[in-house]
């Protein structure tokens, strides 16, 4: 893999293979500089066409590239061609490439202890809070306690200023989500914050270990931060996506 591509570090089967790219190795120009993997945030078309045609020289086949709509719906990678919508997908058969594309939002990979069926979902603070991570283990058919999951680099906890309504999603669901949040001003415990804090990777291991999910890898790094590695739609506006990839060799 190129140098400053993500090996997930994690205890998967062997025959799970997994990658993170980040900015680093492709064509693309300014704000898309250079490994934009996306087509539908105004970068030339043939420079992506040029990243992707890079990105497939290390894969087995095309990857399951989704229409993301910071939802809950989890395909089967079989079932489907490319640009169906969705947030996540499985795959059970060899070859079969499962990605998501991020550029702050949270990437999850997910596999089982024994190497047959991996996932991969696109979790941003509407997609965790709609239920996508829960979805995509249900979809695996598989018992909580065999998933292993990794966080893929995201916008860090401070970085990722929020509104009372982000917090309100997740502590109704979950009154322990309160912990994932703190004022973005010091000092205004005594009174209502207007803004937050949010820590994308708590709130991850917190839908994934309610649900039996215990094995969580990952979860360092901040996209908004480190501008020469990663992409960051929050602090560039426009800009490219990186892509979260798993299969089953």
């Amino acid at each position: 893999m190129p140098p400053d591509w993500i090996i997930p570090d994690w205890p998967a089967p062997a025959r799970v293979r997994a990658v993170m790219t980040t900015r680093a190795g492709g064509v693309s120009r300014p704000p898309y500089d250079s490994l934009n993997l996306a087509l539908h945030v105004g970068d030339d078309p043939a420079a992506v066409a040029e990243n992707r045609a890079r990105l497939r020289r290390w894969l087995p086949a095309e990857p399951l590239w989704l229409n993301q709509v910071h939802g809950d719906r989890v395909i089967e990678a079989g079932q489907y061609t490319a640009g169906v919508e969705a947030d996540g997908c499985v795959a059970r058969a060899p070859g079969q490439v499962c990605a998501v594309l991020t550029a702050d939002c949270l990437p999850v990979l997910l596999c089982d202890r024994h190497g047959h069926v991996v996932a991969a979902a696109h979790a941003g603070w509407r997609g965790l809070a709609a239920g996508v991570l829960e979805a995509a283990v249900r979809a695996m058919g598989l018992g909580p306690a065999r998933v292993l999951a990794w966080l893929g680099p995201a916008i860090g906890p401070a970085a990722f200023e929020v509104g009372e309504e982000v917090r309100a999603a997740f502590v109704e669901h979950d009154p322990l989500a309160a912990t994932a949040f703190r004022p973005a001003l010091p000092g205004t415990l005594d009174r209502a914050p207007r803004k937050w804090l949010a820590d994308l990777y708590a709130l991850a291991r917190l839908r994934l270990q309610a649900i039996g999910v215990t094995r969580i890898h990952g979860g360092s790094g901040c996209t908004h931060s480190e501008a020469g590695r990663f992409f960051s739609y929050r602090r560039d506006g426009a800009t490219g996506r990186m892509a979260a990839l798993i299969w089953l060799e």
